[in-house]
């Protein structure tokens, strides 16, 4: 009989949910609003109702079907432990998700930190497959990152590496949530991009941007770089920013770690190669090794906003 799996991926803006087969294929899926601020032992009811609601409308009982459930969270992650020592993002801090969980599930519960969920999934059955040093990218509300080094997760000593959304890259920037200021996701998130298309289309009430959107609260990353490709002035010079941000944390990646690959994820990745194609001229004049024999590949993640999920119910596998 086929094993199945439940993965849950969760973000700032939504939580995600979905049974996966042993090969990373979703069966089905299912997701809701996070709606932040709330407690954490509210949010863990929602996590379980999620995923018993996902359950149930597909004719599955989540105790006798499922074998595990995986969690990919933000934050710095114990996984061995079960805890999530740092949020910044969801304002927790010392969560013991997996002890708090297994108050509502009877199966195995796991966790580990998102953008390692997105790399484990890139890795066994992505685009990361058959590489051993490959980053991911993942670019939502916030950016996290992911490292496959020498064929291993790198979590570093406190399971706070790879924290890329706060790597500054613009000194005495932007206040961020984490308590510096200029970090890499405070400029170059979807939440970032929807933020500057917003105050764009105050500044400017001819853009075709209200056009698209004639409610401003509508707005978000997507319509800024679908009026650009109709021309418009104000999206464009948007766009052009934003990639630049975008370009300038990929560059210092690869020049920390010049690794075989770079995977790039999140709900940005759904511009696919229009995002590359505005990338690779900065990564081309910029990068340390660019007369180098071999260069790090960009690619687009293959799973995007599902990597999270399949690499999330692909921890219970690994643990098997």
């Amino acid at each position: 009989m086929e094993k199945l799996y439940l993965g849950v991926d969760l973000g700032g803006t939504n939580i995600a949910a979905g049974i996966v087969d042993e090969s990373g294929t979703i069966i089905c899926d299912k997701s809701i609003k996070t709606n932040l601020p709330k407690s954490e032992k509210q949010l863990e009811k929602d996590i379980f109702n999620l995923c018993d609601d996902l359950c149930k409308e597909n004719g599955y009982d989540i105790n006798k079907d499922i074998v595990s459930v995986g969690i990919g969270t933000p934050g710095s992650v114990d996984g061995n432990r079960g805890i999530v020592w740092s949020n910044v993002n969801f304002g927790y801090t010392n969560w013991e998700i997996v002890k708090n969980l297994k108050e509502f599930f009877q199966i195995p519960v796991f966790v580990e930190n998102d953008a390692n969920t997105a790399i484990v999934a890139e890795v066994v059955a992505g685009n990361a497959k058959g590489y051993q040093n490959a980053l991911v990218v993942t670019i939502g509300t916030g950016i996290g990152g992911g490292a496959y080094v020498n064929g291993k997760i790198c979590s570093g000593c406190n399971y706070s590496a790879l924290e890329i959304g706060h790597m500054v890259i613009n000194l005495g920037g932007r206040e961020c949530n984490c308590g510096r200021r200029g970090c890499f996701e405070r400029y170059a998130s979807a939440s970032a991009l929807t933020r500057d298309t917003k105050e764009a289309m105050i500044k400017n009430p001819n853009s075709l941007l209200w056009k698209l959107c004639p409610n401003i609260e509508n707005a978000n990353s997507k319509f800024a770089f679908d009026a650009m490709e109709m021309g418009d002035e104000t999206a464009t010079y948007l766009v052009k920013k934003y990639i630049e941000y975008l370009a300038c944390g990929i560059i210092n990646l690869i020049n920390i770690f010049q690794p075989d690959i770079i995977c790039i994820g999140g709900g940005v990745s759904n511009q696919r190669e229009k995002l590359l194609d505005l990338l690779k001229p900065y990564i081309d004049q910029e990068d340390f090794a660019r007369n180098a024999h071999e260069r790090t590949k960009i690619m687009i993640a293959k799973f995007r906003n599902n990597a999270g999920i399949i690499g999330a119910a692909m921890l219970g596998v690994n643990n098997a």
